[in-house]
């Protein structure tokens, strides 16, 4: 097949999936206008669902892209597939939400409630373990990794066809039963916990194998892999921060059963939008477009991310201290406290960001640190050993 055909079998494929994320979306939002209980929708709850759905869309747009500059390079059309997929998702469930609205009780679709039972390995293990494994080239990383590749293929179709074809309830209809059970599936119901744990462990072992080729690699191929390598950091610090906000201010929210609040809900749904830096990385990474700026991206994360939580440690640490100076003085808090803490960051905000960007060039960035320290001393050496006068 022509590289041309293969760029407009891309590009379909990519608009098709954004034709169904704005079907999602319409029937998303009509669901909070349409039929006798629409008034019992949220809306924070239809906005937390599209700003779930917009990281899923950045996989099929990235994917046509690259699939249509690069169709020899697999990750394109992983990441077309994998986006396929999520709205093929999301797509199935705006439309649930808009019959659930629409009509009072709806029989929910039971042989694609069967199907969705096992076909999420199929996304899940070509993001998890096929995109890690052949990125950035789309070749393995030597013959050693061709049977964690067979393996993991063969654990993604056993999942796909036991789970689909599983006698038995319904995982979120347990008033249903599988139309598509087969009785003598069910000496294999008990393993399908082991079989999940197995191709998490193909999906660590894929990471792992992202080490080594950083390792074996050269210059331009580790700028590919830390593109990714900062998205999955961006992603994890994303949620953890998102976890600790709530530990913090609504545990509440973590109990099973208990209704989230407003904010929760947003934070969650803007923190899921982060997940968009992934094609974009990927993105950035394939099709090596400014490849080299990720030393930049990264060198200012980390100086800024550290500031930050510097100063919020220095803030919080300074108000506490002075509130507990002023209620040992006064009997009672002060306004002040606020007020001296924040002219207090204010000037220590500039020399505690040349320490820190200081410490991370000298801790990461050694060699360029080195280079420029060479030649400020050679500039110097320059300016007092030449006699401008008689030159």
């Amino acid at each position: 097949m022509s590289a041309r055909v293969l760029a407009w079998l891309a590009w379909l494929l990519g608009g098709l999936s954004v034709a169904m994320f704005f079907a999602m979306v319409v029937l998303t939002v009509s669901s909070l206008f349409v039929g006798p209980s629409a008034r019992d929708a949220s809306v924070w709850g239809v906005l937390g669902e599209i700003c779930s759905g917009v990281p899923s869309l950045a996989f099929p747009v990235v994917g046509a892209l690259i699939a249509s500059k690069r169709p020899e390079n697999p990750i394109g059309w992983i990441c077309l597939i994998v986006g396929l997929f999520w709205m093929l998702f999301g797509l199935e469930e705006g439309i649930g939400a808009y019959a659930s609205v629409r009509f009072a009780q709806v029989r929910p679709p039971l042989t694609i409630e069967a199907l969705n039972q096992g076909i999420w390995a199929l996304p899940v293990g070509l993001l998890g373990v096929y995109m890690i494994l052949l990125f950035p080239d789309g070749k393995l990383p030597s013959r050693r990794w061709r049977p964690l590749a067979w393996f993991s293929g063969a654990l993604i179709a056993l999942i796909c066809v036991t789970f689909s074809l599983s006698p038995g309830p319904l995982g979120e209809l347990p008033g249903y039963s599988n139309p598509l059970g087969q009785e003598w599936l069910s000496q294999f119901v008990d393993v399908g916990e082991f079989v999940v744990l197995l191709l998490s462990l193909c999906i660590l072992a894929s990471a792992l194998s992202l080490i080594f080729r950083y390792r074996r690699s050269g210059d331009e191929a580790r700028e590919q892999i830390k593109w990714l390598a900062f998205a999955a950091c961006f992603v994890g610090a994303t949620y953890l921060g998102g976890l600790l906000a709530r530990i913090l201010f609504a545990p509440e929210s973590l109990k099973a059963g208990v209704p989230e609040p407003s904010w929760v809900s947003l934070m969650d749904s803007l923190g899921a939008l982060g997940f968009a830096s992934i094609p974009t990385a990927i993105g950035f990474a394939v099709l090596r477009y400014r490849l080299y700026d990720i030393d930049i991206i990264i060198n200012r994360a980390l100086v800024y991310g550290s500031l930050t939580v510097t100063l919020v440690l220095v803030y919080l640490g300074g108000v506490i201290s002075l509130q507990g100076l002023f209620r040992a003085v006064t009997g009672q808090g002060s306004q002040l406290a606020i007020v001296a803490t924040t002219l207090a960051i204010a000037a220590f905000f500039n020399p505690a960001r040349r320490r820190i960007q200081a410490f991370i060039d000298r801790r990461f960035y050694r060699r360029k640190y080195d280079a420029t320290k060479t030649l400020q001393a050679f500039s110097v050496r320059l300016r007092a050993e030449t006699d401008l006068q008689t030159l």
